[in-house]
């Protein structure tokens, strides 16, 4: 072995130790867990192994169908706005000369509210009796809406927070693949005489294709994993109508005490997840072989 080779393996030997110590191990143990049923006596965690039982259960549960389909629904329903609003206005913003830097600032400040701030104002401005989207439809004369009480509209609700706080991200993202497109090209479409929409279809979106695939499945991701809205505004409820695959994960684990089961649920999860970011890194190197 080269002195050059067996320097690189020692001075990534620490990083690599790091990586199976926070991510492998937990990992590992995880997956051990969702095979066994633990009880906790007298203070100390008995493990009976149960093999594949926990994932049988999985098909048969109401709650995580219910918290499925609710994830589903959310993660496309927002993901989808979050893109197309914060493509406008990353086109918008590219476009502006005068006040960049302020209007991009004020873009992305919903992204710097902590979660438990979003949770309190997005409630008050719900409140059934004294909340400001009430009040605004009082002045036209409508009555006031249950926002997070009524089952039809508990779920829609908890979008449009989700909208209001992570659409900056897809900004950020879009925009900096926007200013990276090279500017000869449109210059050269210009001169040609192509109009607007031309060069939005036939060559920004064809170019920003791989920012839009990462920036999509960056945001898929977290919208599966989103806990902190569902538990800050509805706690699930009404009924199963804001229930998702976290909070339901959090109910076995936290609040119903089976350990086993999930973590099984989480591994199912993880699965769906890595999944798709195989999914989105083909598609991507597909994109960048055919450009």
């Amino acid at each position: 072995m080269s002195a050059d080779r067996l320097w690189r393996y020692v001075t990534l030997s620490p990083a690599i130790l790091l990586f199976v110590a926070l991510t492998i191990l937990p990992l590992a143990n995880l997956l051990v867990l969702s095979l066994n049923d633990v009880e906790w006596l007298n203070r100390q965690a008995v493990w009976e192994w149960v093999g594949i039982e926990n994932y049988l259960k999985l098909p048969k549960d109401n709650l995580l169908r219910a918290g499925l389909l609710n994830t589903v629904i959310f993660a496309v329903a927002a993901v989808a706005l979050q893109m197309l609003i914060g493509f406008v206005l990353a086109l918008l913003s590219s476009q502006v000369t005068r006040g960049r830097s302020f209007y991009r600032t004020v873009f992305i400040l919903p992204i710097l509210v902590p979660g438990i701030i979003i949770g309190a104002i997005w409630k008050l401005m719900y409140s059934y009796d004294f909340g400001v989207l009430n009040q605004v439809l009082d002045v036209f004369g409508l009555g006031p809406v249950d926002w997070l009480g009524n089952p039809n509209l508990a779920l829609l609700s908890v979008i449009i927070v989700d909208v209001w706080h992570w659409t900056p991200f897809c900004f950020l993202l879009l925009l900096a693949g926007l200013e990276s497109l090279p500017d000869d090209i449109f210059e050269a479409a210009r001169i040609d005489g192509a109009t607007g929409w031309q060069i939005l279809r036939d060559i920004t979106l064809p170019l920003m294709m791989p920012a839009i695939i990462v920036t999509f499945v960056f945001r898929m991701i977290l919208a599966f994993k989103v806990f902190d809205e569902i538990y800050l505004l509805t706690g699930g409820g009404p009924g199963t109508s804001t229930e998702v695959i976290s909070f339901t994960i959090y109910r076995r684990f936290f609040t119903e005490d089976q350990t086993g089961y999930g973590a099984a649920m989480s591994i199912a999860v993880i699965a769906v997840i890595a999944a798709m970011i195989i999914f989105a890194t083909r598609a991507t190197a597909g994109r960048g072989g055919k450009a």
